[in-house]
Order: structure tokens, then C-alpha cells, then sequence
């Protein structure tokens, strides 16, 4: 099986990572180690197949901080819930598979709202289903309907503020012809 060619231009920010990455794992940001590790990186984009990333070409600096404080603050209080869970209910807790489709079908975005669900204590991903960008989430203290939608309304709403940080522009708009959602609107 062929696959097609990915221009330069689209390889770049892969190779750019891998190169960053190669640094990081020896501890060396020399300019003959960076140099074998783009040789590296090359070696693995062209030996391997790797999706292409897709940049939508926007990031939006503000947002982007404003998703960061109200991230941490999630994490903060998600730990202290699970605590709450772990002393309190122990064995007891029931969890849940719970799927969760999201807006956008680029990889990027599928992969970092399931990575930054799974950075927030009491749910993970368990799976990802590509070809209808649905998460299935293992979630903590689900013991209804109510509960699975409250969980899929915080997955959709990470998403949302993820689009509104790099989101394509058609995306974004899509995003604001949505019906104004009361809950979590802040991300």
C-alpha cells in the first residue's frame, strides 16, 4: 500500500517536536546532538508512517492563558474530589464507560482534549474511535444519567475552549453558532 507524499511544510512541526524531544531525553541541547537528532527524526518520518499534524494556523495567546488557569484550578479541585471519593466511598464508588462524540474530526484536537481530560484527575481515555472522533472516558462516581451528562458536558466544553485556542476558523465559527451553554462555559 502507497501512501502519499506529505509536503516538507507539514512534516515540519513533527520533526521540529521529535527533534525537542530527542534533546530532552539525553539531556543535551548541543548543536551536533540536535543535528543527529533531526538526522533521527528524518530517519523515523520517512521509515514510519505518521499521520500528518494539521495546524490550523491560528493560536490565540489569551485564550490560551485563560484555559490554563481554569485548567489548573479543575486539577486542584478534581484531586481534592477523588480524595473525597477515595476516603469517603472506597470500594462503594461505581465508574463508568462513558462515550463522549466530540465537534471536531482533526487528530490534533481529538488528542488533546483526550489529553487534557486524562491530565484531570477521575476520568481517563480509554479509547478513541477516529473515524467518529468519540472518547470513551472511564469516569469516577457515575451512578446515572445525570452523571453521564454532566461528563460529557465537560469533555465538550475542554473542547470547546481547545477550539477557541487553536481551532480552524471554521470550527470556531461552528463553535459560535452553538446554542449558549450555561454549565463550564468559561473554558
Amino acid at each position: 500500500m502507497s501512501r502519499k507524499p506529505i509536503s516538507f511544510r507539514t512534516e515540519l512541526p513533527l520533526l521540529i517536536w521529535l527533534v525537542i524531544v530527542w534533546g530532552a531525553l539525553w539531556r543535551d541541547f548541543s548543536p551536533g546532538n540536535l543535528l543527529f537528532g533531526a538526522l533521527i527524526a528524518i530517519f523515523v518520518a520517512k521509515l514510519f508512517y505518521l499521520p500528518p499534524v494539521e495546524l490550523s494556523g491560528r493560536f490565540n495567546v489569551f485564550r490560551a492563558v485563560q484555559f490554563a488557569f481554569v485548567f489548573l484550578g479543575k486539577v486542584a479541585a478534581a484531586s481534592f474530589h477523588v480524595l473525597y471519593l477515595a476516603v469517603v466511598k472506597g470500594p462503594r464508588m461505581r465508574s463508568a464507560i462513558v462515550a463522549v462524540p466530540l465537534r471536531s474530526h482533526s487528530d490534533l484536537m481529538v488528542t488533546a482534549t483526550g489529553h487534557v481530560i486524562s491530565l484531570i484527575p477521575g476520568s481517563l481515555v480509554v479509547e478513541v474511535d477516529r473515524s467518529t472522533s468519540t472518547l470513551y472516558l472511564h469516569a469516577l462516581n457515575i451512578y446515572g444519567e445525570e452523571d453521564v451528562r454532566k461528563i460529557r458536558q465537560e469533555v465538550q466544553n475542554i473542547e470547546a475552549g481547545l477550539i477557541r485556542i487553536m481551532g480552524t476558523r471554521v470550527e470556531v465559527e461552528a463553535l459560535r453558532a452553538e446554542p449558549a451553554r450555561v454549565e463550564g462555559a468559561a473554558l
